[in-house]
């Protein structure tokens, strides 16, 4: 695949090699990623800039924190955060975190806001060229590049061009609609109510959730002393333009959690349906879609958001490889093939969890009951769906005769020089190697090359978001150099 860097359009202004539409978790983390790898990217934001405090994911999940962690930005972000070693999700299962095989065996409590800002300071520090109120009206593209039309601040028409465009611009994508992709799906859940608010009763928990009857409650907390408040009540089914008053929002607290904590000075509420939504393709030729505007789940589980950052972790790379020119055949392919499944498991899970907190009828609730206790007595179903939840589970296809390892997410394990994912901060494939091996002197540049801190020998190498390309059972240099080969390290 020939490489295609910095070009100019027909006035002699440099367009950068990828455009990234949209300056939400998912675009932030992916431009960073690129401008920190040497590519020159853009990001359109048809918003003024400003990060706002509004926002509604509250979570960051174990896998999600280990890839933050191999961009060095997992302990600002542990520090700003409240961690949670259980997670409820209805009445009678509660699963437990403390036991997952990572580094970060819990979730974080910590509001999107404070993700973007963390995402958006590297990314202006790698030099990501922003361009907020610049809204995309149209997409065209043809072999060499995509030229999208955009609408700026005062309302004049431009055309911007790169090799690359990623769509990580939400649910009513325009990217999407522009390439002709539908969004099926329905709406899970009508009239959820969100209210940031202030409390006179502190709860108990970092994260307080119940569903009682028609009822679903969920409060956590921000660091400014207010929490965020997710209700609804099945019983009153109105539509998102309904006006909501903060009366309502306590009354559906109280169903569901037996208390309003004394709610008070509300700064913000609104009324919103969750949407079960998957885009069919997450790459039409040279056009990408990532975070929401690709799939949207309901909130249940908290994974949302953390999908999204992991499908900017897995595009990255591959982007950065196919723009310098050393991406074998197919490498950007991949990104559908092992994100597209991912994305489907999820909409499973979260609405799964749902449909079972929300059942309504008293056999269903017994069954419901029934299923919890099973799960938490049963450790393989416990651990699945825990690896499912938190990411740590998933793995990505690999091909037939591949080593055990293949496409499975790579443990931050110790190296005589550290551990991974401190090597993995470079952006490269890590090479992990037994400490008396030979015939890796020609790997250097390619690679980062490390040796185990234990006396395993066997030949791993990690791509550069964190999942095993490769593996081998005493390996020769030869077997290397044809991993490095098959899957593009430059």
């Amino acid at each position: 695949m020939n490489g295609t860097r910095e070009t100019q359009d027909a006035n002699g202004t440099a367009n950068p090699a990828v455009i990234v539409v949209g300056s939400g978790p998912t675009g932030l983390l992916l431009a960073g990623d690129l401008a920190a790898a040497g590519v020159p990217v853009t990001v359109l934001e048809r918003r003024p800039h400003e990060i706002s405090n509004l926002s509604r994911a509250l979570v960051l999940h174990a896998r999600t924190l280990e890839q933050l962690d191999a961009r060095g930005l997992a302990d600002d972000l542990e520090a700003m955060g409240k961690p949670l070693d259980r997670l409820r999700l209805f009445a009678h299962l509660e699963v437990g975190l403390d036991k997952l095989p990572s580094r970060y065996n819990h979730l974080l409590v910590l509001p999107q806001y404070e993700v973007e800002r963390v995402l958006e300071r590297r990314a202006i520090e790698a030099g990501v060229d922003f361009r907020y109120e610049s809204e995309v009206t149209g997409l065209t593209q043809d072999a060499d590049g995509v030229t999208l039309e955009v609408r700026g601040p005062g309302g004049e028409s431009s055309t911007r061009r790169a090799a690359y465009v990623v769509g990580a611009d939400g649910l009513h994508s325009p990217v999407r609609k522009a390439i002709g992709l539908p969004f099926p799906g329905k709406s899970a859940i009508r009239s959820v109510v969100l209210a940031d608010v202030k409390l006179t009763e502190k709860p108990a928990s970092v994260l307080t959730v119940n569903a009682v009857g028609d009822a679903f409650a969920f409060i956590a907390p921000f660091a400014d002393g207010y929490y965020r408040v997710i209700g609804w009540n099945r019983a009153h089914d109105v539509p998102d333009s309904e006006p909501l008053g903060l009366d309502e929002v306590k009354e559906i607290t109280r169903l569901a959690l037996g208390r309003d904590y004394g709610m008070h000075d509300a700064r913000w509420m609104s009324r919103f349906h969750s949407d079960e939504r998957q885009a069919p393709a997450y790459r039409v030729g040279r056009v990408f879609l990532a975070g929401d505007a690709a799939h949207v789940h309901t909130p249940a589980g908290g994974q949302g958001m953390n999908t999204g950052l992991q499908d900017a972790v897995n595009l990255s790379w591959k982007l950065v490889a196919a723009v310098k020119g050393h991406a074998p055949e197919g490498l950007l392919d991949t990104y559908q093939s092992e994100r597209h499944p991912i994305g489907k498991a999820v909409l499973r899970s979260s609405g799964g969890i749902v449909r079972l907190a929300m059942v309504k009828r008293p056999w269903s609730r017994a069954a419901r009951a029934a299923l919890a206790s099973f799960i938490n007595v049963v450790s393989p179903i416990r651990d699945k769906a825990i690896g499912q939840i938190t990411g740590i589970g998933y793995a990505y296809p690999a091909p037939k005769g591949s080593h055990r390892t293949a496409g499975r997410r790579a443990p931050d394990v110790a190296l005589k020089e550290g551990r991974l994912y401190e090597a993995l901060r470079e952006g490269e494939f890590v090479l992990i190697t037994p400490g008396d091996a030979d015939g890796t002197a020609d790997v250097a540049g390619r690679a980062v090359v490390t040796h185990w801190a234990s006396d395993r020998r066997t030949t791993v190498l990690v791509r550069p978001d964190g999942y095993v390309a490769w593996a081998a059972e005493e390996a020769d240099a030869g077997a290397v150099r044809a991993a490095l080969e098959e899957w593009g390290a430059a």
